[in-house]
């Protein structure tokens, strides 16, 4: 397989577990490269955990999941993948300039590219701020600048545009795509549901499995809906939840009845 074809994110009935709760239930997926890749789903679904088994720092039960080629969680990723999660990574005691000038250092990124990335989040006016002083969007934007810092193949931001101004969103999306359009692949997780038709291609989640796996405009076809919300619920009739499920009756990709609680 050529690297052009191999996908940035390949998952292979991967099942893991929050503490005592089953979380992921056997799902696969596969997360292509270059695209905006959106992991659609409500709160409490297993997104987060199925973000942290791809970067390589949740614990999984069994199944596959190869990122860029290589095992989840090897060292030749680390410069590879950025990552950020629901709660801002930042050094409040720090500048926003001084924050992602360690972060550079850290990663052996190039010098210049804290500029870059300070333009690239429109946090010029901020940049000599301590972190501990701006606004969660704010934060959260620092922590999507470091995430960019040596220009990474592959982006998985964990909800990345809660918190922000209208404005703001539309901004970050507009930057997703030019990203996308220069060759980094993005998984980008939300729970609300009108920020999917700015994806490429969606992964509707469930419980702990993947419901669909689609452009939107296919989404919608296959649904016979007029929006994504209504797809979902659409699918969410055909695929009963595990726990909604009668003894033996496992559905697609899960290895019998399991309780689904704590998935975050």
């Amino acid at each position: 397989m050529s690297l052009a074809s191999e996908p940035a994110v390949f998952v292979k009935d991967l099942h893991a577990r929050r503490g005592r709760n089953p979380v992921l239930h056997g799902l696969s997926l596969t997360v292509p490269r270059g695209l905006v890749v959106g992991l659609i789903g409500p709160s409490g679904c297993g997104k987060t955990t199925l973000m942290r088994s791809i970067v390589g720092v949740q614990l999984v039960q069994s199944g596959e999941v190869t990122v860029l080629g290589r095992p989840a969680g090897s060292v030749s990723l680390r410069n590879r993948v950025g990552y950020v999660t629901q709660e801002a990574s930042v050094y409040d005691d720090l500048t926003v300039r001084q924050n992602l000038t360690y972060f550079r250092a850290v990663l052996g990124a190039p010098a210049s590219d804290v500029d870059r990335v300070i333009d690239a989040t429109d946090l010029g006016r901020y940049a000599g701020q301590l972190a501990g002083s701006l606004s969660g969007g704010q934060r959260s934007r620092v922590s999507l600048a470091g995430a960019l810092l040596g220009s990474p193949e592959l982006l998985v931001l964990d909800e990345p545009t809660v918190g922000l101004d209208p404005v703001l969103r539309v901004e970050l999306w507009e930057l997703f795509h030019r990203l996308a359009a220069g060759g980094t692949s993005l998984l980008v997780s939300s729970h609300v549901m009108d920020e999917a038709s700015r994806c490429d291609r969606l992964l509707l989640m469930r419980d702990g499995e993947i419901l669909a796996d689609d452009t939107p405009a296919g989404l919608l076809a296959s649904t016979a809906t007029d929006d994504v919300e209504a797809a979902f619920l659409s699918l969410i009739r055909r695929h009963p939840s595990p726990e909604d499920r009668s003894p033996g009756d496992a559905g697609p990709g899960v290895d019998g009845p399991t309780s689904t609680g704590g998935a975050r």
